[in-house]
């Protein structure tokens, strides 16, 4: 009996895998986190490249929160052996931890969000709300309030445009149109600035 308490209280504990990456190009390295069959890094990209910046301009934010990209760096972003997620290898993890409705709360940081916005982190994803910025680096007035993130398929109906996926704050509004619960399909124009999440190569 006293063995099966112990498996089981470590079971409950061990819902998700971590590991260390070390990206070779500029020797940062990120926590990845196996979730389903797919690896994915368990916190932003922060490679310095054009046409990637820091939220608002200040280097502490992307240490925190990892840099913001337009689309075409975005896809070419990511380390050898990662890249860039399709809307449907983003779709296959959020269908993993709980489906549209309730991924968000699984996969948000239990920190770092604001008022009612932090999630359990259940699977070690830790998303956070790196915010965005427009065509101009004007910064969060793109319409995403909290995080977005690109993945690499374009919008087949619109000439400029590509999908990524939205994480939002809870405002205590009950009359407001988000849920911090939601990861929201969303589409911009590829000028816009996001965070980037890398997946692992199948492989």
């Amino acid at each position: 009996m006293k063995r099966i308490t112990i498996f089981l209280a470590l079971l409950s504990v061990a819902v998700f895998a971590q590991n260390v990456f070390t990206d070779k190009r500029d020797g940062k390295k990120y926590k990845t986190v196996k979730i389903g069959e797919q690896v994915w890094m368990a916190q932003n990209l922060n490679y310095k490249t054009k046409g990637g910046a820091c939220y608002k301009g200040n280097a502490a934010n992307c240490q925190k929160y990892g840099m913001l990209y337009d689309w075409e760096t975005a896809l070419q972003a990511c380390p050898a052996g990662w890249h860039l997620p399709s809307d449907t290898e983003w779709q296959t993890l959020v269908n993993f931890t709980g489906n549209t409705e309730f991924a968000g709360r699984d996969l948000k940081a239990k920190s770092g969000w604001n008022k009612k916005s932090n999630g359990t982190d259940k699977y070690g994803f830790s998303a956070l709300p790196g915010g965005s910025a427009g065509q101009s680096v004007a910064f969060g007035n793109t319409g995403c309030e909290g995080g977005c993130w690109w993945s690499s398929t374009a919008v087949e109906s619109e000439d400029d445009a590509a999908y990524g996926r939205q994480m939002n704050y809870d405002h205590g509004d009950e009359e407001a149109d988000t849920d911090s619960y939601n990861v929201e399909r969303y589409y911009d124009t590829k000028q816009v600035m996001f965070s980037v999440r890398c997946v692992k190569d199948s492989p």
